[in-house]
């Protein structure tokens, strides 16, 4: 089945796979199983070497999770049920990127939220738009806590510290900042992130045979287990709780999901919040 969300290219080596999922890339239960289905399709590839990740919506890679994904509950339960022991299907989706034998690089023009910053954190790199890029694990403001392995990646890229604070201010970080706290690799000039995406990832496709898979089974990936359990019993414990609903409900009818809401999702999130 050809993917709705993503849209493919291939060159020396590299493949490129695009969000697509107007109005602002959300990330629905749709993209996750095209995504899924993709990775799998790949785990064997040889001649592809890097994947990129990015956005057709210059504004937003992927804005978070889509509010409304409940509402797609046949796929939920499609890719729950494919999903490996021990991990939501939030989760299964940043452990299959991060477990990919391929080099995983993402290129952030926009604005990446939620779920979609989980995704930056899965990816082995990602660099950033000094001027445009930012990222939020927004999840603390609509009543929940992040499902999708945040809680361990940032730990593991930033530190205990840090990752508390990112999680429970719920703000919206500059590229520069994410570089210093090493959620990112680089923040670069907007005008030459494409440029030096592809430097990096054509680099890294014309290696020798075998230097890439020798370099990411030198460097794995860490083992979260039982962190991703105790990540999934938080977030399952505030997701139902009508006070969640409530927020969630309330920003959808606020102008969440919209562009114009979007933009400045954190001040829309506390505007609802009031009493």
């Amino acid at each position: 089945m050809t993917p709705s969300t993503l849209h493919t290219s291939t060159d020396d080596g590299v493949l490129t796979v695009v969000f697509d999922n107007p109005p602002v890339n959300a990330l629905g239960a749709t993209t996750m199983r095209e995504l899924r289905d993709l990775l799998k399709g790949l785990e064997d590839d040889g001649p592809v070497k890097v994947i990129v990740f990015e956005s057709a919506n210059p504004e937003f890679f992927l804005a978070h999770v889509d509010i409304t994904i409940l509402d797609q509950r046949d796929v939920l339960e499609e890719l729950a049920a494919s999903a490996p022991e021990g991990v939501n299907v939030f989760q299964a989706v940043g452990e299959l990127i991060r477990h990919q034998p391929q080099v995983t690089i993402v290129k952030l023009a926009g604005k990446a939220r939620g779920g979609g910053a989980e995704l930056v954190a899965a990816a082995d790199m990602a660099f950033a738009a000094e001027e445009t890029a930012g990222l939020g694990q927004i999840e603390a403001l609509m009543g929940i806590t992040p499902g999708g392995g945040a809680t361990q990646y940032l730990r593991d890229r930033v530190g205990r510290n840090r990752a508390l604070e990112l999680v429970l201010t719920g703000d919206l970080v500059d590229a520069r900042s994410a570089a210093a706290y090493g959620w990112i690799n680089r923040a670069v000039p907007a005008a030459e992130l494409d440029e030096h995406v592809r430097r990096v990832a054509r680099g890294i496709a014309s290696l020798a045979d075998g230097v890439v898979a020798a370099a990411k089974r030198a460097l794995p990936p860490t083992d979260f287990g039982s962190g991703l359990v105790v990540e999934n019993d938080a977030w399952a414990s505030l997701v139902g709780r009508p006070a969640a609903r409530q927020l969630m409900e309330d920003a959808l009818v606020a102008g969440a999901q919209t562009p114009e809401g979007e933009r400045d999702l954190e001040g829309l999130m506390r505007g609802v919040a009031r009493p």
